[in-house]
């Protein structure tokens, strides 16, 4: 990719010192992979080279075959080169998005092995930080990844430390959740490279108003997500979601907001018209919803990761909420979640 010449300088840039040489950054783009987490990156890396008035930063577009990589939109991407040894001051951006298992090649999984082992920085936007896992350069690490892939990869992966954070730098190894997060990661790096009034002038280019940090966490807080603010009906959530695989009775959740059952119950159904068992179980399903569709465990498994102890139950329970069973569901490639 031929990098635009450096725009002139204008007052609004902070004042830089001399950088001897680019950083340069190796984009992978695996199939399907998605576009924003992709332009994102790129985009704050453009601005923070217009916004210095000189380049700073420069990428490639990387892939299997160094021909043209296809993103979930469907739109296709010239790649520079192919799978190819890097420089040791390269950094290597794995972009991921629908169906990263798949996108994940031995040959890929090879490659970036090496390249880590030569001690290049290696990150995963968006899914990717699943090819990194499967890599095992994510192992004894803490990690992130987009909040619909969080249940399957605490599954496979039980030696990372997976967070619900917008992105995680641990050492070498940088894994963001996806979306938007790809610029909080780059806004971090272009601090540490060059300072924070580069980063603020870069963010301000962007109308980004909220820079998060590697603090923030990915999901929008319970009481927004569900659209309402109540406080004894935001910890009950957040009880449930916390368990899961061994799921609490609606007694206990009322005592242990000093609730009872029956007050409980009139929550439930005032704000989300519903019975607390029902709500429950649809957080429950979903669970195993996401398992059956990004991983191979049986359905056996998931419905014991998802608080079923009768096969039989999951599948009735399954059936009343998707209309289908799980066999079936695991079946259908065109049922697979996306990102």
């Amino acid at each position: 990719m031929t990098l635009p010449p450096p725009e002139q300088p204008d007052a609004r840039r902070p004042s830089l010192g001399p950088v001897a040489k680019p950083k340069r950054y190796v984009f992978v783009l695996l199939e399907n992979f998605t576009m924003l987490c992709f332009a994102s990156a790129v985009e704050a890396l453009r601005i923070a080279n217009r916004m210095a008035g000189e380049a700073l930063y420069e990428w490639r577009l990387a892939g299997e075959g160094g021909e043209i990589a296809y993103c979930s939109a469907g739109v296709g991407f010239k790649l520079d080169m192919d799978l190819e040894e890097l420089s040791r001051d390269d950094v290597v951006f794995l972009c991921g998005g629908i169906d990263v298992k798949s996108a994940s090649s031995k040959a890929l999984l090879n490659w970036v092995r090496r390249e880590a082992r030569r001690g290049v920085v290696t990150a995963g936007l968006c899914t990717a930080g699943y090819t990194l896992a499967k890599a095992g350069l994510l192992d004894g690490r803490r990690a992130t990844i987009h909040w619909e892939n969080h249940d399957s990869f605490l599954e496979e992966f039980e030696e990372i430390e997976l967070t619900k954070s917008v992105f995680v730098m641990d050492g070498n190894r940088y894994t963001t959740a996806g979306g938007t997060a790809s610029i909080d990661l780059m806004l971090k790096i272009i601090a540490d490279d060059h300072g924070e009034d580069l980063a603020n002038a870069v963010a301000d280019q962007l109308i980004y108003t909220s820079i998060r940090t590697d603090q923030d966490t990915q999901r929008l807080s319970t009481p927004t997500r569900i659209g309402v603010r109540h406080p004894r009906l935001s910890k009950v959530i957040q009880m449930m979601e916390a368990n899961i695989e061994e799921p609490i009775s609606p007694s206990v959740l009322a005592s242990d907001i000093g609730m009872s059952t029956r007050q409980l119950e009139r929550l439930f159904r005032r704000y989300l018209n519903r019975s607390p068992k029902r709500y429950y179980m649809e957080l429950r399903l979903q669970k195993a919803r996401n398992l059956l569709m990004q991983t191979d465990m049986s359905v056996i498994n998931v419905a014991l990761a998802c608080g079923f102890t009768s096969p039989s139950h999951f599948s009735k329970c399954y059936r009343s909420q998707y209309n289908t069973t799980p066999y079936r569901e695991r079946g259908s490639q065109a049922g697979r979640l996306s990102v």
